[in-house]
């Protein structure tokens, strides 16, 4: 046994997926070629499909419904954390007071803004003159204008989040923005920024403090592309704090005063090598400073999903299951719809092997075309869930079906197909001239 996993493991995943889907679907191809073998019965079940097509289109319908959203909701799982993971690969490290990294995570990436202490002048001095610090951003977070947060920061944070701009110019001064790409704002529009963030911002905070965009960011899958971001000044400035600078320094941008640093909730720290990152961390993890990979963070957490998604998993073969319960409830039904006419049949002296024959081809017929018209109504919830949650979680989640929610298809087509052999059989079971006579 432990030969033919190893042989396996060496098998490519794409061939793996394509062998997986073949071993699901054999049982109903079997079923199907013992089932008919020495019958014809694909004319007369087309008839069937014919003489009753509303109730066989309800039928399919409702068995692709059910499928359709088992499967939508497995792959937008599998998307949301594609999205997420897109979100945060531009934050290498990020240094905070201590506390909660999934919060900060939170904070720092998602833009979910908490309380939280703030790093101190001398200790982003230590951060960014460090020798292994390529570049030590500042993300000061407060203000908003509607929807949109407004993120304190510099120039080169900029840069490293979105590159060149779709639009405009980086600012260059204390009254100057740039909007991200789904921000309420285009070039050129001024503003005035709101004390806090959603229905407990005070929009009279700051009046008098206006700010014109400038530039505008390309697409980054983020919520940072809902964000307006400005100099860190601008936002130590309107709350009545130092600039980060000496007075009569009217610049903006590191480097900064240590003795002039308001302070910060959270600073990004790149390096230009992979093993820095982590002298970095080592380093920042102290009693006054908490360092973390976001991207690990994010991983622990996508483990815990994980196991949510075995959960869905689970729940989805369960109501599979559930269905397949219900498809053959339904297809003893429909058979009796046919009780007069398969009668007729057996009395005019049709095989009952025969009559077996129609019976179980006209109901994975109607599986067969349901779980088909499932994928297609798995692909458009997918899109719609997609935009929903992209809309509310302002992450870009691009879902799609792929090969596990396939496999899942095609294991319920075979379970359903197995299990329309008792309709079939109990088809041949009836009294004849108990089903003549209506």
């Amino acid at each position: 046994m432990r030969a033919f996993f190893d042989l396996w493991d060496q098998v490519p995943v794409a061939l793996q997926d394509v062998l997986l889907m073949c071993v699901l679907l054999a049982p109903a191809v079997v079923a199907g070629i013992v089932v008919m073998r020495g019958y014809r019965p694909l004319q007369l079940v087309g008839a069937m499909l014919w003489r009753y097509r509303w109730t066989n289109a309800l039928f399919v319908a409702l068995i692709a419904v059910s499928v359709g959203i088992g499967v939508g909701l497995i792959a937008q799982e599998r998307g949301l954390r594609k999205g997420t993971a897109r979100a945060a690969e531009k934050f290498d490290l990020v240094v905070s007071a201590p506390g909660s990294e999934v919060q900060m995570l939170l904070a720092a990436v998602y833009l979910q803004p908490v309380d939280v202490p703030l790093i101190d002048g001398p200790t982003w001095e230590k951060i960014a003159t460090h020798e292994n610090v390529a570049l030590a951003a500042p993300i000061a977070y407060g203000d908003s204008f509607g929807a949109s947060p407004i993120i304190g920061t510099t120039a080169p944070f900029v840069t490293h989040l979105a590159g060149e701009l779709a639009g405009g110019r980086m600012f260059a001064s204390l009254n100057e923005a740039v909007a991200g790409a789904r921000a309420p704002l285009g070039v050129g529009d001024t503003f005035t920024p709101a004390h806090g963030i959603g229905d407990s911002a005070e929009s009279d905070a700051h009046a008098g403090h206006s700010l014109t965009v400038v530039g505008r960011m390309p697409a980054t899958g983020s919520p940072w592309d809902k964000a307006i971001l400005v100099p860190v000044e601008s936002v130590w400035s309107v709350h009545g704090l130092a600039s980060g600078h000496a007075p009569g320094d009217d610049r903006i941008g590191p480097p900064f005063d240590p003795a002039f640093f308001p302070g910060t909730p959270a600073v990004l720290v790149r390096a230009d090598q992979l093993w820095a990152n982590y002298a970095l961390r080592s380093e920042f993890t102290s009693e006054r400073t908490m360092a973390f990979f976001p991207g690990a963070v994010l991983a622990s957490l996508h483990a815990m999903l994980g196991d949510v998604r075995q959960v869905m998993s689970v729940m989805a073969v369960l109501t599979q299951v559930l269905v397949a319960a219900g498809v053959l409830a339904g297809l003893v039904v429909l058979t009796r719809l046919y009780a007069r006419r398969l009668a007729l049949l057996r009395a005019l002296g049709a095989p009952d092997r025969f009559v077996f024959a129609v019976v179980w081809c006209y109901a994975a017929a109607l599986i067969s075309a349901g779980a088909v018209l499932g994928v297609a109504v798995g692909l458009l919830a997918v899109e719609a869930i997609s935009r929903v949650v992209t809309a509310r979680t302002d992450i870009l989640v691009e879902a799609s079906l792929a090969w596990p929610e396939f496999h899942l298809v095609a294991g319920f087509v075979s379970l359903t197909v197995l299990l329309a052999l008792l309709p079939a059989f109990n088809a041949v079971s009836r009294n004849i001239i108990t089903d003549l006579r209506g």
